[in-house]
């Protein structure tokens, strides 16, 4: 795996997680079975970060739970993971994210849903079952169970949903700009705000990898979906001869 493309601040990240430098237990525990079938419990919370990164403004524990109401704030060199219920979140530098400030709501299953506000920089997240919505400054991202990477700068919001399915909102009028459903970073688009004369247009594929989609998605004991259709298409391969 060749990491020098990455950012050095998520560089660092992901080597912690690949070869447990200063990572936790889950996190080593997640690496020793990569590749293998076998479970282990997912621990809640904060599960890693570098530089400046904080929660209502002070420096957080390793598994340190995130609550409904909580601030995540990170800067120029910060990032950090966290799980919350079936879900994972890496998050970049100079970014303030507020966790299910509204409508918050648990299941006996563990599965999260709410409102989560991004006001700047980038977060890219796996969902379990959920109703969850991501906010931005120009568009709301409704979740259904999938994949999304967010970054919100002062003239646009970027959002991928790397595959699943959501409605992208505009906000201040809550206006239905498309619904999209992708496979493999299908449809990444620019949202604008409202009165632009441009509102949503395609964007390519940026700063998100299937790399650190697969870490997220393994520190919930699941796979991402395009891994799982190989897994399928090769499988019929097999069964055709």
């Amino acid at each position: 795996m060749n990491l020098r493309k990455f950012h050095p601040t998520r560089r660092r990240l992901i080597q912690a997680l690949l070869l447990a430098g200063g990572a936790t237990p889950a996190m080593l525990a997640m690496v020793r079975l990569a590749g293998a079938n076998s479970d282990v419990p997912v621990i809640p919370g904060v599960q890693e970060f570098k530089g400046i990164f904080k929660i209502n403004g002070r420096i957080p524990r390793i598994h340190q739970v995130v609550k409904p109401g909580d601030v995540v704030t990170t800067g120029r060199n910060g990032s950090g993971i966290i799980i919350i219920g079936q879900h994972a979140y890496m998050i970049r530098e100079n970014a303030e994210l507020e966790f299910y400030a509204e409508d918050f709501e648990i299941t006996e299953e563990g599965q999260v849903s709410g409102l989560i506000r991004v006001a700047s920089g980038a977060v890219l997240s796996v969902f379990g079952k959920t109703t969850t919505r991501i906010e931005t400054p120009f568009a709301t991202i409704g979740i259904r169970g999938t994949a999304c990477y967010v970054d919100v700068t002062p003239a646009r919001t970027y959002a991928c949903v790397c595959y699943g399915k959501a409605d992208l909102v505009g906000a201040g009028d809550n206006k239905l700009l498309e619904t999209v459903k992708t496979t493999h970073h299908d449809s990444p688009r620019y949202i604008y705000k409202r009165g632009a004369r441009k509102r949503i247009e395609t964007a390519p594929v940026i700063d998100h990898t299937d790399i650190e989609l697969r870490l997220l998605e393994k520190l919930v004991n699941r796979r991402p979906l395009f891994d799982k259709r190989k897994k399928r298409e090769r499988s019929d391969r097999n069964d055709s001869y």
